[in-house]
C-alpha cells in the first residue's frame, strides 16, 4: 500500500462528481426498489478510506452522535437503520448536487477541498445548502476522503 498525495486539479473534480452522483445513484435506487444497502456500501467503499486506516467524519445533520468514524457508521448515515437520528442521508431522495465555492489546498502531502454543495431534492423547491471539507489521500490508483466535514448554511 502507497498513501501519497499527489493528486491533480481534474482528478479533484473527477471525486466530487463521483461523490455527488453517488449520492444520487444510492436514493434513486431505493426509489426503484433496487438494492441501495448495496450501492451504498459500495459508494461508502470507493469514496472514503476505511481501508487504509483512521477515517474521521462529520456529517451535516448529526446532532446526538455528531461523528461517524466507522465504515458501520457511516452507512448508517446514509441509508439509516443503526443510529436513531439517521433517517438516511442519501435517501431523501436528492434529484441534483451541484457544488460552488470550490477551494483546494495542495501543500507537501496535504490535499484539501472546500466548499458549498447544493442539494435539491424531487420533494421541495428549495436548495438545502451545505459547506463541506474533504481531506483526500491518493492509495494507488484511487483517491478517498480521510476527513470528512460539513455543516449546513443557513
Amino acid at each position: 500500500m502507497t498513501i501519497n498525495n499527489d493528486i491533480n486539479q481534474i482528478e479533484i473534480e473527477d471525486f466530487l462528481k463521483s461523490w455527488k452522483d453517488g449520492v444520487i445513484d444510492i436514493g434513486r435506487a431505493s426509489e426503484e426498489g433496487n438494492n441501495y444497502q448495496e450501492k451504498a456500501k459500495d459508494f461508502i467503499e470507493k469514496h472514503y478510506a476505511f481501508d487504509l486506516g483512521k477515517v474521521l467524519f462529520k456529517p451535516t445533520y448529526t446532532n446526538e452522535i455528531v461523528f461517524r468514524n466507522n465504515p458501520k457508521a457511516a452507512l448508517s448515515y446514509f441509508i439509516g437503520n443503526d443510529i436513531s437520528e439517521d433517517s438516511g442521508f442519501a435517501l431523501k431522495p436528492w434529484r441534483v448536487i451541484t457544488t460552488s465555492d470550490i477551494n483546494i489546498l495542495m501543500e507537501d502531502n496535504l490535499c484539501a477541498v472546500m466548499g458549498v454543495l447544493k442539494l435539491k431534492s424531487y420533494n421541495a423547491d428549495e436548495e438545502d445548502k451545505i459547506a463541506f471539507t474533504f481531506i483526500l489521500v491518493r492509495n494507488n490508483a484511487e483517491i478517498k476522503i480521510k476527513i470528512h466535514h460539513s455543516s449546513a448554511l443557513r
